[in-house]
């Protein structure tokens, strides 16, 4: 399906996720696309495998399993994102676009129902890397206010229109944001605004 979109090359392909490891530290790809069920290494010790050794590939977990167990522990691993294996390929397609540009691939639906689970005490806090100080505090109002609709899985266009800002300064605000809280991208952002409150459960969606 990626092959026939044109524009994107599929550089390898694994059976395993002991071959994907080995495959992306050969290949150096941009994005990978990750099933979760795999004999030897499944995918998520995969994807941590895969980003420990290529800190700048961007892994997309695709799955069966709709927003189970999986879905935080693929955030937690590194993954930029998920998806389900009915996707259309038009969705496809746009998705390792999606990510090769840095964003992260959350629906806002997903999101919400992530932070419900989180609340629920259904899954451990993953723990923090130790040299890494990540104070809300060094944020401005605005960056804040941006962090918190992140949370809850606006993209880039969508945080511009509701904050009546040009799509460059959301980027500005994203990658500010980024870089004083030692994030990778969208999916760390999630996971943060949730554990530092920013986004609630029963927090509305609009």
């Amino acid at each position: 399906m990626i092959l026939a979109s044109g524009g994107i090359d599929v550089v390898g392909e694994a059976a395993d996720g002991a071959e994907a490891v080995a495959a992306v530290r050969e290949l150096r790809p941009d994005v990978v696309l990750m099933d979760i069920r795999m004999p030897n290494v499944d995918g998520l010790e995969a994807t941590r495998r895969v980003l420990a050794h290529v800190p700048g590939c961007r892994v997309v977990i695709l799955t069966t399993f709709d927003l189970d167990r999986y879905v935080y522990d693929a955030l937690a691993a590194g993954a930029s994102g998920f998806l389900l294996k009915d996707v259309t390929p038009e969705h496809l397609v746009a998705a390792v676009r999606l990510v090769d540009t840095g964003d992260a691939l959350l629906a806002p639906s997903i999101t919400r129902r992530l932070v419900e689970r989180f609340a629920a005490g259904d899954r451990p806090r993953p723990p923090r890397p130790p040299a890494v100080h990540r104070d809300l505090a060094a944020l401005t109002p605005r960056e804040r206010e941006v962090l918190t609709l992140m949370g809850r899985g606006r993209s880039n266009a969508e945080l511009a229109e509701e904050l009546t800002l040009s799509e460059a300064t959301v980027k500005t605000h994203v990658a500010r944001i980024f870089a004083k809280l030692a994030l990778r991208d969208r999916a760390q952002a999630v996971v943060l605004a949730y554990e530092t409150g920013l986004v609630s459960p029963g927090d509305p969606d609009e």
